[in-house]
Parts: C-alpha cells; structure tokens; sequence
C-alpha cells in the first residue's frame, strides 16, 4: 500500500474515494458554491493507494487557529474527510493515514491537531481526547420571558443596542468580521478562513442554505453579534449566536424568542454552563438535549503545547504521558508562574500517569483531571494530586467551539 500526498489533479478521485467510503455520493456543483469539499487543501491531503494503484482511502487537514486559554492563538491541524473504502476497512489503511498524518504534521512543525469524530470510539486509539462539548436547548416560545436581573448594575440589564434582519448575501462581510472577533476571545474557537466564507464551504452561515441574519450593533454602529437562523414548521432553529459578549447574547436570544408565529425556539449550540437557561423567568422553560463532544484535540509536542497556553493558578505537576500510537513516553514537570508555564523532562515522582488522549481532553480546560481519576482513565500518586491538577488545569472561561469542518 502506498501514501502519498495529493495534488490539484487528484481532487476528483479524493472527493469520490471519500463519498465512497460513507456510501453517499457527490453534490453537484450549484451557482453560489457551498461544496465543503472546494475548501480543502490539496497538499494537505493524502491518498491511501493499492500496490496496483487503486484508491481506498483518505485523509486530510485544514489549516486553522486554534485559541487557547489565555487567549493564545496557535495553528491547529483540523483533521476531515477521513475514510476507507468498505471492501478494504480492519486492514490497517486508517492506521497508516494517519501515522502518515501525524509524522507529516510534526515535520511542519505542527504541534497539535483537532477533528470533529463521526463516531467516538474511532479517534482515542490514535491520540484524540473530545475537548469541548456543546449542547442543544429547546424553548417553548410561550414560556420563554426572561428575567429581570435581580443584581444592581451586573450588565445583564436591558440592551441599548440594535438588532436588523438582514438575508445572508447582504452581510457576509458582517459576518466573517464579527466572527473573526469572537473566535479570538473564545477559547476553543476555530478561525474560519477568509476562503471558507469565500467559497461557502461549510454549514450555516457560511453555507449558501437560505437564512435570516439578525445583527446586532452596539451604540456606536459597529456590529457585534449575529444569530443565524431558519423557521420551518412552527419551530426558529438558531444554528449559531456569535456575540462579543452577555449582553449581546441575550439580546439576540430575546429577539428570536419573541418572533411572531413560532411555537419553540432551539439554540443548536449552547455551552455548558452558559447562564441563558437562568435567565429565563422560568427556570425549565429550556429543555437541554443534544449534550455531545464537539472539538478533539491531539497533542504532538507536549511541552509546546503546555507552554502555549495561559494559565491561571501558580503550581507545579508532574505528568507521566504515555503515548501509545506513536511508541512514545515522557515524563514532564510543569511550571506555571505569573501565567507562564514552563515544561521540562524529570525523573521525579509523577503527580499523575495519564494517556495523551487524556491529556487532548484536560489541553483547553473543558474537562477536570478529577473527572478521569475518577472514571478510572488518569492515576493519581497521592491524594491531593486531582485537586491540585483542577486548580492548574482551569481556564479562564469554558472552552467552545462553533465550527464545523
């Protein structure tokens, strides 16, 4: 079998092996564009081929930036259109992909790589640990009043913005801008090249599918949030709120909750412990569902990773990270002072022993040490191990991310 990368001739036989591999077949193109295929980049892409040439498999990566607690933006491999044919699957192709893969990011000095998994029990095997999560809200419009805040001057009071109905060819620009500031402040958050919104590769807004765009704009003009949405059957489906803050959110929440000849409002994507289901005059107005795993992160290089981010609690660890699809182990003490951390090879007793998946999930502080000590995954050397691994490991605000790919 042999892996190579693709070239701009290849494109066809890469699109149709990989529609293959799900059983689907092609889109035809359509004025507008909107084929998620036409934002891949060929030299990031990678065919798995017979000895006589014929193709089974495929693999790709896009090049975004991850944000990071703290605020530090990174490159991120976002790893797609991963597949194998039917007649050539449990042959070891996936396996080679993405050793080929990994190997092929390290030397472009790439450190960490993210997907979005079809199925979950794929991605652990080769390193990936889900990282953030999101999760579906459903509001019945008559019970969807909100609040009046009860705290004095906690900026959640009423919005002296503006909110305008705009159909997506009159914003696009609008778009790309509001979500280009958001993504920078929101750890978790993926960039969405200009390209992307250029070639409307993706899923609503980017996406030629017909919606409403209500844009938010602050005192000054300038916009600051959106929400893009659809009506079908009685039922407002908001695929996405991006908004530069609180006050933004919940105006545009209040806007699609008071649309007229809607019986429910879903929120497709709500972060864990966002405060909108508190501020609902009645607190089970939102019925949460859809809680899944959204963003898998992938560590390359362990002590870059760690240094990268910010961090906000003094303290030293020990990690004793085992790799077991790349053979690798390491044993690394971890330094954080003032915010910066500092991340060195030791010999010392670990703190905690864990699988670099583990560590994927633990990299953006969406999930607690404590929470796979318990579960059986990370070890603890001592008892006081979790809590100090919580304290170091917590971001400055939960990680999530909106992007599709």
């Amino acid at each position: 079998m042999e892996i190579r990368s693709t070239t701009d001739e290849d494109l066809d036989v890469f699109v149709d092996t990989v529609h293959a591999a799900f059983g689907l077949f092609p889109e035809p193109p359509v004025d507008g564009g909107g084929l998620w295929w036409s934002a891949l980049e060929t030299d990031r892409c990678l065919l798995a081929l017979t000895a006589d040439g014929r193709p089974v498999g495929t693999a790709a990566t896009h090049a975004f930036e991850l944000t990071l607690p703290g605020g530090t933006l990174v490159a991120a491999a976002g790893v797609t259109a991963v597949g194998v044919l039917p007649s050539h699957r449990r042959r070891g192709v996936l396996s080679a992909m993405m050793r080929r893969q990994l190997a092929d990011l390290r030397a472009g000095g790439e450190f960490l790589s993210v997907l979005l998994a079809s199925e979950a029990p794929i991605y652990g095997r080769f390193g990936y640990g889900p990282a953030t999560y999101t999760g579906r809200l459903t509001v019945p419009r008559h019970r969807g009043a909100l609040a009046v805040p009860r705290a004095h001057g906690s900026g959640g009071g009423a919005d002296s913005g503006s909110v305008e109905v705009l159909r997506r060819a009159e914003c696009g620009a609008i778009l790309e801008e509001v979500y280009d500031r958001y993504r920078r402040a929101q750890p978790g958050a993926l960039s969405r090249p200009h390209r992307w919104w250029a070639l409307r590769a993706g899923q609503p807004p980017i996406s030629p599918a017909p919606r409403y765009l209500a844009v938010h704009r602050g005192t000054d003009g300038v916009p600051d949030g959106y929400a893009s949405y659809s009506i079908e059957s009685g039922t407002l489906t908001v695929d996405e709120i991006i908004a530069a803050d609180d006050a933004v959110f919940t105006a545009l929440a209040w806007f699609v909750l008071g649309h007229d000849l809607v019986s429910q409002v879903v929120f497709k994507h709500v972060p864990p412990g966002h405060p909108l289901r508190w501020q609902f005059a009645d607190f089970r107005a939102g019925e949460v569902s859809g809680d899944t795993d959204w963003l898998w992160v992938r560590l390359l290089d362990v002590p870059r990773a760690l240094t990268a981010r910010g961090w906000f609690t003094d303290g030293e660890l020990v990690l004793d990270v085992d790799d077991p699809f790349l053979g690798e182990h390491g044993r690394h003490l971890l330094t954080v002072r003032d915010g910066k951390a500092d991340c060195v090879p030791t010999d010392r007793r670990p703190d905690l022993s864990l699988d670099v998946r583990d560590l994927g999930s633990l990299y953006l502080g969406g999930t607690a040490p404590s929470t796979l000590v318990r579960a059986g995954h990370v070890r603890a050397h001592h008892p006081d191990a979790a809590a100090n691994a919580d304290a170091l490991f917590r971001a400055d605000r939960p990680p999530h991310c909106l992007h599709w790919f």
